[in-house]
């Protein structure tokens, strides 16, 4: 079997993951500006007034794209080997994790097989959610608490339960005048 990342990868995320501990990790919640700086320096390509928590876990900045007011929150997981956007005004909820690979089970070499998430303006990916490879989180779509999401979702529409099924529609909040559409 061969090794899944090269290393110069593991040396890359090894740098990552002892700057975020040292420099971010501990820090008061009210530091957002200070994360978001850190995760630019590492090639992170953020919005403006992010809200990034310092227990969220960002497993590569380099390949994270965010539009502007978006929150990471606390213990949010984001493992976006194949690239993460996450729009303008989106909330990753506390314990949500945003899953960007799995592995091809029926090769006996196990491969990494990465994919883009993307989640949409105004989207909301609550507590404890997961969202699994390759999935687009549609403008406006609610992810319940605890819900499952292997396939997109629709925009303006509330998922829940395991695998996560449509449960209502959501009025589209997107024109609130503040600019941001």
């Amino acid at each position: 079997m061969r090794p899944m990342q090269s290393f110069g990868s593991k040396l890359k995320r090894g740098i990552w993951l002892l700057t975020w501990a040292l420099l971010c990790r501990f820090t008061p919640n009210q530091f957002h500006g200070w994360r978001c700086f850190v995760l630019r320096l590492f090639g992170a390509k953020l919005g403006n007034n992010n809200f990034i928590y310092p227990s969220a876990r960002i497993w590569a900045p380099w390949l994270l794209e965010t539009g502007d007011v978006a929150t990471i929150a606390s213990q949010a997981y984001i493992y976006n080997v194949g690239g993460m956007f996450i729009g303008h005004h989106a909330i990753v909820s506390e314990g949500a994790y945003l899953c960007g690979a799995t592995h091809d089970h029926q090769d006996p070499d196990f491969p990494l097989i990465s994919k883009r998430v993307e989640i949409g303006a105004y989207a909301w990916i609550c507590v404890r959610a997961i969202v699994l490879p390759g999935v687009s989180c549609g403008e406006g779509s609610v992810l319940g608490a605890g819900a499952v999401c292997a396939k997109d979702l629709e925009a303006w529409t509330v998922y829940a339960g395991n695998p996560a099924r449509e449960v209502s529609k959501r009025n589209d909040i997107s024109d609130t005048g503040d600019g941001a559409s």
